[in-house]
């Protein structure tokens, strides 16, 4: 049974690649046609100026071209190729130039070469054992019924009875069907491997977007370096340092009262003693707010549990082996669930919550999901929008699924080394 499951599994496979392939018939023949025309446009901006007109156009066709089979090949790989194209400037001289001297447009135009080549002579291939395996058994069961003068071939050779129908038929079913089953796969991975190479992200494509995400990141993580500096002033101002004036001025007044009303001394030293408590209450929570002490005392995974245990919304924690944590990335850890929570409580209407921190290679994966109303948007004051910019600063990925009518999963990777 076991044998006839892989035999099953790999026919479906091979049909699976066999099918791409003959799709990549039809697509290296509209390549060939898209080219041949691109080769006119091309050979009238040499000859006239009209060609300058004719030649975005194709251009643009191109890139349209090039996206679906992005998505055709990305299916078959079970991967997204993303389009690598850049917006283009306004107006038609300077969007000409950018097209031109893309390097994602010449890539494209090297990928029409190769569809119109080896899309043409693969998609035979699969074309034929596609339909190769089926028309066989056709031809060696209705064999006799060619035309007198020109005898049904089976293998390449002329069928004149029977035996020689079934022995050409057995020979040439056992030839596609392995063509089908061992054939078809990797030549159509090939096929797509080349594409998605032509297609997708180059090593020069990969590092120019890396710099662009990481000047974004930077710039982001500088504001919110400076807002936060901003709000700690902000706090140390308006709070903690009103009331330490406060407490200075009562301290001077008992001073100068001690000898001449020591009841009123006494009382203003008391109201002095209550402010000092206050400002420094004030003051903890402005330190709890840069780096929560519960992270020295506990770590990540109890300063988690204990917000979970104070959380208004019943909360649950599940937790794998973490192993060695930064203390940014703990920070960000923390705050990233405080948030979440306060969230679920103030907006979500949930009933329950989870939270899950676990350790995927080099990644620490924080996730909370709810079972409340969803419908969340990023810039409707929820602090999705705060929280984002909080991992980016540490260079993670940062996600939120929040459909309407629920649940609502927000999730962040975090870098923490391997």
């Amino acid at each position: 049974m076991l044998p006839f499951l892989r035999l099953t599994e790999r026919a479906e496979k091979g049909t699976r690649a066999a099918l791409y392939l003959s799709v990549g018939l039809g697509t290296g023949l509209v390549s060939l046609l898209i080219l041949a025309t691109l080769l006119v446009s091309v050979a009238l901006v040499a000859v006239a100026g009209a060609g300058l007109i004719v030649l975005p156009v194709h251009l643009s066709l191109v890139r349209r071209w090039a996206d679906a089979e992005r998505r055709r090949t990305g299916s078959f790989l079970g991967r997204v190729i993303p389009p690598r194209h850049r917006p283009l400037p306004a107006g038609f001289g300077a969007r000409l130039r950018a097209t031109l001297l893309d390097t994602v447009t010449l890539r494209e135009v090297a990928w029409l070469v190769w569809q119109a080549v080896a899309g043409v002579a693969l998609g035979l291939i699969g074309m034929v054992a596609l339909v190769g395996v089926p028309s066989t058994l056709l031809q060696t069961a209705l064999w006799w019924m060619a035309p007198d003068g020109e005898p049904a071939t089976l293998a390449l050779r002329p069928v004149s009875d029977w035996p020689s129908a079934l022995l050409l038929g057995a020979v040439q079913f056992t030839v596609l069907s392995a063509l089908l089953l061992w054939g078809a796969r990797p030549l159509a991975r090939l096929h797509a491997t080349v594409a998605a190479a032509l297609l997708g992200r180059s090593r020069v494509d990969r590092l120019a977007e890396r710099v662009e995400t990481l000047s974004h990141t930077r710039a982001g993580a500088l504001d919110a370096h400076a807002a936060e500096l901003r709000r700690i002033e902000r706090d140390l101002h308006d709070g903690t340092q009103a009331r330490l004036v406060a407490l200075a001025m009562r301290l001077g007044l008992a001073r100068s009262r001690i000898d001449e009303d020591p009841e009123q001394a006494a009382r203003l030293l008391a109201e002095a003693q209550s402010g000092a408590e206050e400002a420094m209450t004030e003051l903890r929570q402005v330190i709890r707010t840069i780096y929560p002490p519960v992270l020295s005392d506990r770590g990540l995974v109890g300063a988690v549990e204990a917000l979970a245990a104070r959380s208004v919304v019943p909360a649950t924690v599940s937790v794998d082996d973490l192993g060695a944590v930064p203390a940014s990335v703990e920070a960000t850890a923390y705050h990233l669930v405080a948030e979440a929570l306060t969230n679920v409580a103030k907006h979500a209407e949930a009933s329950r919550a989870e939270i899950s921190l676990s350790r995927i290679g080099g990644w620490l994966r924080i996730a909370v999901t709810d079972d409340g109303r969803g419908g969340v948007e990023e810039g409707s004051g929820t602090g999705v929008g705060g929280m984002r910019r909080r991992v980016a600063a540490l260079d993670g990925e940062f996600t939120v699924v929040s459909p309407a009518g629920g649940p609502t999963r927000v999730e962040a990777l975090l870098p923490c080394g391997s």
